[in-house]
């Protein structure tokens, strides 16, 4: 009788670490699917704009994060047209800061390939959607602050940012003879030791000079 109970026993274990095996394999096999999904509908309720990421990876193995062919449509107000189009973001970090609560990457590639923005018929463009509104001035920091508040992370710094950008597009809802688009052709600008915001300020000159004239004129049509 003891053997017997023991036998069952024992297969009973030999199926439960079958089904935790299948159970892994299951979770290797889609946790990153289940992960796009939730950056999706994430971006959609900080938006208010339907988002879709082509491919969502985050290596096991190495500390890397890759986001390929991220896509964000404007809302129905402004034609439900392309707003943002972004072919890679590649994300590699350090793994012992992350262990301290610090946000130091190492390495962030971003490539904008497309931004389109859009004047609607009242006038207003998609710039300035609830969910994208510019900040308010704050004090220096201000900004690190609220990041670590809400993720429990201290962001560090980049170590090397590549950054790529395509094109720009105006498009005037009310008025298509304003519609206007450059192509910056900015590609792999890379910018190293990135702390703050100010660090940037290059990159904005760089492609302001890439843009010619086509900020100039927005800022004339009244953004």
């Amino acid at each position: 009788m003891i053997k017997f109970i023991f036998k069952w026993l024992f297969r009973l274990v030999l199926a439960a670490l079958a089904l935790a095996a299948v159970a892994v394999i299951v979770f290797l096999l889609t946790y990153n699917s289940l992960l796009r999904l939730l950056i999706e509908r994430n971006l959609r309720a900080e938006t208010g704009l339907d988002a879709e990421i082509g491919r969502f990876h985050l290596a096991l193995t190495e500390p890397t994060v890759e986001i390929q062919n991220l896509k964000i449509y404007n809302s129905k107000d402004f034609g439900g047209t392309l707003f943002l189009d972004i072919p890679e973001i590649h994300i590699e970090y350090d793994p012992a800061a992350l262990a301290r609560h610090q946000l130091h990457l190492t390495l962030l590639r971003f490539n904008l390939g497309e931004l389109d923005i859009v004047k609607n018929e009242a006038g207003r463009t998609n710039l300035f959607l609830p969910g994208l509104r510019r900040p308010a001035r704050t004090a220096p920091g201000t900004g690190l602050a609220a990041f670590q508040k809400q993720t429990g992370l201290n962001f560090t710094g980049i170590d090397v940012l590549n950054v790529s950008v395509g094109k720009m597009k105006f498009v005037d809802l009310k008025n298509p003879r304003q519609d206007r688009a450059v192509n910056l052709g900015l590609e792999n600008c890379v910018i190293k030791n990135v702390r703050t915001a100010a660090d940037l300020t290059g990159l904005a000159v760089l492609v302001a000079l890439r843009g010619g004239g086509f900020f100039g004129s927005l800022i004339n049509t009244n953004l």
